[in-house]
């Protein structure tokens, strides 16, 4: 009797299909039910000949990208809707409708789960007073089901992986989910009947992303999507009088100035522009320089990208983060040493300037150098160096480099003949330990490709400086003791027996005596260097950073288009 039930509804949902959606660019024609029971066949007849079709798109050229598993799910339930019952709608319909009109808290767009259509349908049905037309109408009510079961699918998928494919350091193990866990998260659902409930227990469950979610809701609860007039990046050539008519323009939108119209090179400008700098956190000099207009053109509705970018990127993590890391955020220039959720140091960074990226890695530190020798990289030999060896060989002595060849013994600079040279030179260029290094007095090496590690440095004077993307590609550290003495003190605890580690007084002493030494991390400490351009601080409020590199914009453009 089963199977002839199904065989039926499936004879029927053909035909009814290929009635309503013949031309799926025009409204279907209503079906009206006369009872409440004949509605509930109907909308069971739709949901079972469109299932069966090769028909992806709906009434309207609604495009459903996944109906496969759609179709497993409404074949398990023999193809009955999911959220109304004889005309009546569920009271987690309610909850998951509403709950997609608030999914900016959860880091999601409404508009990615149909939430104009859905509540238009909606309205649609219950304004039928009479119950003579929408709220009869079984095909009305079969496309919201589709469009709530689909918004529940891509949901599943959103917070469990969000919208940025795998990379190449992504340690998340889940890059596809299976169709049996789609289901398992409907049935949980339908069972615990709080979309909010469900959707948190598919996030990521660690603490940064908790705080991310808290200052979420407070940015929701105080931004103002409205548009803001975009600033030119910069003023030079012939534009430069729309630039400045545009920053005044912008500043006065955004409370800085009291007027839209003031001289480009009046005191006003200038503290209208130092205003907007102390308030992003951005050096106070009073000029519009490019960071400076970059973050003044992040509006609310640009910040709320930003926000969703970064909660993608947790996403990207392992479920568990170790006991202890090291954490540096380049946007930030900071670096962070955790210990089971406890901040135990923070540090300014110096990062890559955006020609000379840090990237995106993790790694473990293994050991570390007291007064490191600097084997200079062949891109920097390249770009920096030999450009000057061509104009004077006595270069390398002002920076305190010597040049080695393979034998490994040390060449005169004014022996060689640097004209012949443009793509690289058969020598190392060294740099002797000292306090004159580039590395500073301590190395923090671990594995990786890209040949960058953290250490101190020799311009310590730069960590002054608010805009800190200034290096080659290597992370320069400001509390590089405090972190030196924290890995070796983990060591302690962690080596047995005592003997096998290295105790900080000794380091100490070495650092004192300007002795080179390695010092092996018998405990290797794991290194997430990230890209994040917003974060929550201690105050639960969201901080945001300028994308120095252009990470965001490009993920904007290729994942997040038209939001």
């Amino acid at each position: 009797m089963l199977l002839f039930r199904r065989i039926l509804f499936t004879v029927l949902g053909v035909s009814i299909i290929t009635s309503f959606y013949s031309c799926a660019d025009n409204p279907p024609a209503k079906d009206i039910a006369d009872t409440p029971e004949q509605l509930q066949e109907k909308i069971q007849q739709h949901l079972s000949g469109w299932m069966g079709s090769g028909e992806n798109k709906l009434a309207d050229s609604i495009l459903i990208a996944n109906k496969e598993l759609l179709a497993l799910v409404y074949d398990a339930n023999e193809h009955q809707p999911l959220w109304s019952k004889n005309g009546r709608w569920l009271p987690v319909a309610d909850s998951l409708a509403n709950f997609i009109n608030k999914a900016r808290y959860f880091a999601l767009f409404p508009e990615d789960y149909f939430d104009t259509l859905v509540a238009g349908n909606r309205r649609r049905i219950m304004a039928d007073s009479l119950g003579k037309s929408d709220s009869r109408d079984a095909n009305l009510w079969f496309t919201t089901d589709v469009l709530l079961t689909n918004a529940v699918m891509q949901m599943v998928t959103d917070l469990k992986l969000g919208r940025l494919p795998n990379d190449s350091i992504s340690q998340r193990k889940d890059s596809v989910l299976a169709p049996a866990f789609y289901q398992q998260q409907l049935a949980a659902l339908l069972q615990i009947q709080s979309p909010a409930t469900w959707a948190a227990a598919l996030e990521p469950q660690l603490k940064a992303y908790a705080q991310l979610k808290k200052g979420l809701h407070h940015f929701l609860e105080t931004a103002e999507f409205k548009k803001y007039t975009k600033v030119p990046a910069s003023a030079k050539g012939a534009d430069s009088a729309l630039f400045y008519t545009r920053l005044q323009t912008r500043l006065y939108e955004a409370g800085y100035l009291a007027a839209d119209s003031v001289k480009a090179d009046s005191i006003t400008l200038v503290e209208g522009i130092k205003k907007f700098q102390k308030e992003a956190g951005l050096a106070i000099d009073g000029k519009a320089g490019e960071v400076t207009i970059r973050m003044l053109n992040l509006h609310d509705q640009e910040k709320f990208m930003r926000i969703a970018i970064t909660a993608d990127r947790y996403k990207l993590l392992p479920e568990k983060l170790p006991e202890q890391y090291i954490w540096v955020n380049i946007p930030s220039f900071n670096l962070q040493l955790m210990d089971n959720d406890t901040l135990r140091l923070t540090s300014k960074v110096i990062c890559g300037k955006p020609k000379t990226r840090t990237p995106v890695l993790t790694s473990k530190i293994t050991n570390m150098i007291t007064y490191p020798q600097w084997t200079v990289p062949t891109s920097i030999i390249v770009k920096e160096i030999l450009p000057q060896l061509k104009k004077n060989p006595g270069y390398l002595a002002k920076k305190n480099f010597s040049l080695i060849d393979g034998k490994g013994d040390e060449v005169d600079p004014f022996s060689v003949d640097w004209s012949k040279y443009s793509k690289g030179i058969p020598y190392r260029v060294v740099q002797g330990s000292g306090d004159a290094n580039s590395l500073g007095v301590l190395k923090f090496n671990f594995n990786n490709k890209y040949a960058v590690y953290l250490h101190d440095t020799n311009q310590r004077y730069l960590f002054g400086q608010a805009y800190r993307a200034m290096s080659h590609g290597c992370v320069r550290v400001q509390e590089w003791r405090g972190l030196m003495n924290q890995i070796l003190n983990w060591d302690s605890s962690y080596v047995q027996p005592a003997k096998n580690f290295t105790p900080v007084d000794s380091v100490t002493k070495w650092l004192n005596n300007k002795e080179k030494k390695g010092i092996a991390v018998r405990k290797p400490i794991t290194v997430y260097i990230r890209y994040f351009t917003c974060e929550a601080n201690k105050d639960g409020r969201i901080v945001f950073y300028d994308d120095v590199y252009g990470e965001d914009k490009w993920l904007r453009e290729k994942y997040y288009a038209g939001k």
